[in-house]
């Protein structure tokens, strides 16, 4: 895997000047791949907030979204924004009611702050909230900054094991957490994967690190194939992008897990990835859907429903990062593997990053080192 490092900090971009005059800067996203580093004010500290200083931050396939296109679904950038929102830090300054956290801490933060007052809230699934605001997405400036102000409730400290790269890893390992919730995967499950990108990958570590047993991944791609197998995929089997050929891959998918496939997770969301899905998966069990490229389908529902085949799907995660923690300290899940490509926080870098993840090809995570 190429690793690109960060140039010293403070080489030729702005960045350094200004945030010696205590001008705190963040990547703005002024217009279709067009990103600049400007001042960010910031909203004043309240009692139960803290400030960060931005350490690690990771592009998310959000983050390409908004770069590529100002749009990400249904959610439209119709302003200047700060871009970002997987990152960790050290906590600058704290607010007079946190009793939690202290000056000096390194922590994760989980970028969406709910509304806590609606229904969904009270009834603990607060990553539905209609009132969420979360970094990096319309209209809510994001965490590619200096430093951010934050909820204290929303950070979460690391251990001294976990990296502050790793923190920030917490937020796209979430998903894979969330997911396996919903499905319920344990150890009797065995679990099919559509899909090797970053999703899928982080997805694979949350599958195996709640006891999954068996593991077949499935990617068009066969560099991301290897890239799964070396995280820990059991069989890894590279598809075709022709929907004509999904009875075939069907066959070819079930005969690698041996046995019937109790929950798969599409995380792409195209008519073929679903499609296969709902085939391969055995009478009885769950498709749960994770990436959702497209916002219309046409998939084969109704002999998936006469197999009594359950379709969940998840929208971000909740109540994820002191789990995600956890298997980070403990080992039982590495994220450094994935993290593929390093970039500082210059002007030319923060172009250049968000060019080569928008490439894809061999790089799953690229990380800004602040």
């Amino acid at each position: 895997m190429e690793v690109v490092s960060p140039k010293a900090h403070g080489g030729s971009g702005e960045g350094k000047e200004h945030e010696e005059d205590g001008e705190n800067l963040a990547a703005w996203l002024l217009g279709i791949q067009t990103l600049k580093i400007q001042p960010y004010h910031l909203p004043s500290l309240g009692p139960h907030d803290v400030k960060v200083r931005i350490k690690a931050l990771g592009i998310c396939g959000s983050d390409i979204h908004h770069f590529k296109t100002m749009r990400c679904a249904n959610f439209i950038v119709k302003k200047p924004m700060v871009i970002g929102h997987e990152c960790a830090g050290i906590i600058e300054e704290v607010g007079s009611q946190v009793k939690s956290l202290a000056v000096g801490d390194r922590v994760a933060l989980e970028p969406g702050i709910s509304c806590r007052q609606c229904n969904l809230c009270k009834d603990g699934r607060y990553n539905l909230c209609p009132e969420m605001k979360f970094f990096g997405s319309p209209p809510t400036n994001g965490s590619l900054a200096n430093k951010v102000v934050h909820p204290a409730n929303l950070c979460f400290k690391l251990p001294d094991n976990v990296s502050l790269e790793e923190g920030a890893m917490c937020e796209p390992l979430s998903v894979g957490v969330h997911a396996c919730r919903r499905a319920n995967v344990g150890p009797e499950t065995n679990v099919l994967i559509m899909g090797a990108g970053p999703i899928g990958l982080v997805t694979l570590l949350a599958a195996r690190a709640f006891g999954a047993p068996r593991i077949v991944i499935v990617d068009v791609d066969e560099c991301r194939l290897s890239i799964a197998k070396n995280l820990g995929a059991d069989e890894t089997i590279q598809v075709s992008t022709n929907i004509q050929d999904v009875g075939e891959e069907v066959v070819k998918i079930q005969n690698a897990m041996g046995s019937g496939i109790d929950v798969s997770f599409d995380c792409v969301g195209f008519d073929k990835t679903t499609s296969t899905a709902l085939n391969a998966t055995r009478s009885g069990g769950k498709v749960c859907l994770i990436g959702l490229a497209k916002s219309e389908m046409t998939a084969p529902l109704t002999p998936a429903a006469a197999r009594e085949v359950d379709v969940v799907g998840i929208f971000r995660y909740r109540n994820t990062w002191p789990l995600c923690i956890e298997f980070l300290k403990t080992g039982k899940i590495d994220v450094k593997p994935l993290i593929t490509h390093r970039f500082g926080f210059t002007q030319q870098e923060v172009e250049d990053a968000f060019e080569t993840s928008a490439r894809g090809g061999s790089a799953i995570k690229v990380m800004f080192n602040l």
